[in-house]
């Protein structure tokens, strides 16, 4: 019986080799694209896998009702409140530095050492890597010690066996406790050396409104953290806002609503990576994965309503063999289960030839996305068969039960061809594939207009040949080398002009606190800058005046705000020049004597935060967290600047160090990336759609054309033109086309606009796309059936008519 099967299978296939060829490329790129976005999926769920105390470790996020917003955020006196009145933290760890450069001597050889971190002592409690040297006991215990990898300890020693060697820095004298090995397992933590940052632990301990650093708890076993975040709230917060609320005369909630957080969350260790609200190591973007993965299998969704569709336009070729078999005595349940090995063997053919694509594509694939994937994971193999099976049930099932329900009777007769069923069936299924090719299309035109708006828009100020180099960590007073380097870098070739800033676009970098007027309290940016460093950047004065390098009270307590600033607080731009706010960075009344036009500091999709901008000598502690020098280089001979500049640095600046440096608008330009990437990805999946959905059209009109050609020849013999017999084949196809895009543009309309939801700065939803979809469709349909329609025309008449 099987092997009757397999035979019948064969001629089937051979018979119908174009739609069997659709079938096969189709679910072999609909697989293909699938398995490539599982594996990116699963990579990316894979961080922090290889950690065994990964299921009692959690992230601290903090929230802020007011603004919705979150934070990665925490302060030592709230840490170790926790860890005193909540019995389930069992340990905390702190950190606030991470992708630290240091400069090292040993006795032997000065290196320059990168990606170093500061952590308090239990860090090994929650990371423990395998130790190769030393011991963890007491390893970041106090001032003096530090923690290498063995590959830190290779380049500082040239061996891994280092426990107890001396290493200096910052002008001080480490000991090496302890040499680790990191994990080869994905992981977002993975420092070269770790030393714990004692002093300035010291410093905060006391200060509650100090949120300098990150944070991980770790829980008994069994605890949820929910309860946690309860008692956090509770116990902390509420108990913090008693305390400073009574001082300022402001109730509980009062305070909370002021100045947070009003909640927290705990995001487990392996989640963080791609479901933290706000991480310290870099969020994930996990709303972007779902789309890709829904896209991805959309396209296997098509290829199985080709098959579908296929199948049900051939069951007037099958009908006859249907009818012979049920005469003979074939059950409905052997017939179901051999359209069933027919569709599977498509599958699996399918899905090999997939295999065989995403191992040839994973290199580009890995390229593009900057990772290492590789298939040598079972869960890939697994849910993509998984796959398979589920498309043989529906692809094949649906057609198995609809042939194999013909009466015998009516198809030995071969009445079946007109059935109204198999008519409905096909309209449905084929109108089902032109919505999904429609909304792809439509979708694609609004990621590309909203990726080229964000790109073209004017970001408020310009940093075309700006150079920003930054300041290694040991300057003591980096604010003394600034104002040094500035007059001189002056006078180098090609040098236009020289500033510092706090809040540089792209840079990354983010300093707030609460800015109070009155009763009124936001959350604001820190811009400690230079004089002429907003004219610098070419940002426009909005109302008020610039900073004054000849005016005492600018270097004492005046400022300028940013427009977002103003709407924070309710004010009209002429209102805010000459109010007194009381930042929280400072003691001290700050007098606003300007406004200045928003500008884009982080990337186009976020909203442009308020912002304070002062000199950094008005802050005491300001001055010590200078930590870069900008250069603005003339345009006639950009890279020979570039290149005396690096050599003045080098050799008078920071001899030993590496030239970090970047061009502030290439840096930004870097934000644009991942959209980018969403572009090209959706212009990809928008083809393969495409391909697949015409290919199918032009497969199904083929067939449903064949089985019309007497009646075209009865046409063409009463005297139709080919005009006349075109446009009525073809005409069918139109109206489901039409149906279909319209029935598309609510489902796109909705979907799109919660995308763009997530931008700050978003087109309005367009029209365009959604005309240029429908005539886009129409005239492809078209296209694709009017060419087996004109063949049609060129029928025969002898051969259809001489039965007639």
């Amino acid at each position: 019986m099987l092997n009757n099967w397999l035979k019948i299978a064969f001629i089937n296939y051979k018979k119908n080799w174009l739609s069997t060829l659709i079938n096969l490329f189709g679910l072999t790129i609909g697989l293909t694209g699938f398995m490539l976005i599982l594996m990116h999926w699963n990579d990316e769920e894979s961080y922090e896998k290889w950690n065994p105390k990964k299921d009692q470790i959690y992230a601290f996020q903090s929230y802020f009702k007011p603004d919705n917003t979150y934070g990665n955020n925490i302060s030592i006196p709230v840490v170790r409140r926790a860890k005193e009145v909540v019995p389930e933290v069992e340990d905390y760890v702190l950190f606030n530095g991470s992708g630290i450069g240091l400069k090292m001597t040993t006795k032997n050889k000065t290196v320059y050492q990168k990606e170093g971190m500061t952590a308090t002592e239990s860090f090994f409690n929650f990371f423990p890597f395998k130790l190769v040297a030393g011991s963890y006991k007491n390893a970041l215990k106090g001032e003096g010690v530090i923690v290498l990898s063995t590959t830190a300890a290779k380049n500082l020693f040239g061996k891994t066996n280092v426990a107890g060697e001396s290493v200096k820095f910052n002008n001080k004298n480490y000991v090496v406790t302890a040499v680790y090995e990191l994990p080869n397992e994905n992981s977002q933590i993975k420092p070269d050396f770790i030393i714990n940052p004692v002093e300035q632990i010291k410093n905060d301990e006391k200060n509650w409104g100090n949120f300098n650093y990150g944070c991980f708890f770790m829980l008994k076993k069994g605890t949820d953290p929910i309860v946690i975040q309860q008692k956090l709230m509770k116990d902390i917060f509420e108990y913090r806002a008693k305390i400073d609320g009574k001082e300022s005369g402001l109730n509980v909630q009062q305070y909370l609503d002021l100045y947070g957080p009003t909640d927290s969350l705990l995001t487990p260790l392996d989640k963080i990576k791609l479901h933290a609200k706000a991480s310290w190591f870099g969020n994930g973007d996990f709303q972007t994965m779902m789309i890709l993965f829904i896209l991805s299998v959309l396209i296997v969704v098509l290829s199985a309503i080709n098959f579908i569709n296929l199948k049900t336009a051939q069951a007037s070729q099958r009908a006859k063999e249907i009818g012979v078999r049920k005469a003979i005595g074939s059950t409905k349940f052997s017939l179901v289960l051999q359209f069933l090995l027919e569709t599977f063997m498509i599958c699996i053919a399918s899905y090999l030839l997939s295999l065989a694509l995403a191992e040839l594509l994973l290199p580009s694939f890995n390229k593009f996305y900057d990772k290492e994937i590789k298939m040598n994971d079972w869960h890939i193999y697994f849910y993509s068969f998984a796959m398979v099976i589920l498309v043989t049930l529906i692809s094949g099932l649906i057609p198995a039960l609809y042939l194999s329900n013909f009466k015998a009777i009516e198809t030995l007769k071969g009445n079946f061809a007109r059935s109204k069923h198999g008519v409905w069936l096909r309209n449905g299924i084929l109108t089902l594939q032109l919505i999904i090719s429609s909304f792809f299309i439509i979708g694609g035109l609004i990621v590309n207009s909203q990726v080229k708006y964000m790109m073209n828009k004017d970001l408020g100020y310009s940093g075309k040949q700006v150079m920003m180099i930054l300041f290694n960590e040991e300057t003591p007073k980096p604010w003394l080398k600034y104002e040094r380097l500035k007059t001189e870098m002056k006078k180098i070739q090609g040098v236009a002009d020289v500033s510092y800033g706090e809040a540089v676009p792209g840079s990354g970098r983010y300093s707030s606190s609460n800015m109070d007027y009155k009763d009124k309290s936001i959350q604001g940016q820190h811009g400690s800058m230079d004089y002429n460093y907003l004219q610098f950047m070419n940002v426009k004065l909005k109302q008020g005046r610039w900073l004054n390098p000849n005016l005492a009270s600018d270097t004492i307590n005046n400022a300028l705000v940013n427009e977002a600033f103003v709407r924070k607080f309710g004010w009209k731009d002429n209102d805010a020049v000459g109010k007194k706010i009381r930042p929280g960075f400072d003691t001290k009344d700050y007098n606003i004597v300007g406004v200045i036009k928003d500008f884009n500091i982080w990337n186009p999709k976020s909203a442009v935060d308020p912002i304070i901008f002062f000199h950094y000598k008005e802050t005491e502690w300001k001055r010590f967290n200078v930590y870069n020098i900008q250069v603005k280089i003339k345009p006639d001979d950009i890279e020979g600047t570039v290149k005396r500049i690096k050599n003045y640095w080098q050799t008078n600046v920071e001899s030993g160090y590496p030239f970090d440096y970047y061009f502030i608008d290439q840096k930004f330009a870097k934000t644009f990336e991942k959209y980018q990437k969403q572009q090209i990805l959706f212009t990809i999946l928008n083809a393969m759609v495409l391909i697949v959905a015409l290919l199918g059209l032009f497969a199904l009109s083929s067939l449903m054309i064949e089985q019309k050609l007497r009646d075209v020849a009865i046409r063409k013999t009463l005297g139709a033109s080919d005009k006349t017999l075109i446009f009525g084949l073809t005409k069918q196809f139109l109206w489901i086309t039409l149906i279909a895009v319209l029935l598309s543009f609510p489902l796109s309309y909705y979907l799109m606009n919660e995308w763009l939801k997530d931008f700050a700065y978003r087109i309005d939803m367009p029209v365009w796309p959604y005309i240029l979809s429908l005539f886009s469709l129409l005239f492809l349909t078209f296209a694709v059936v009017s060419i087996k329609a004109y063949q049609a025309t060129k029928v025969n008449l002898i051969k259809y008519l001489k039965y007639e």
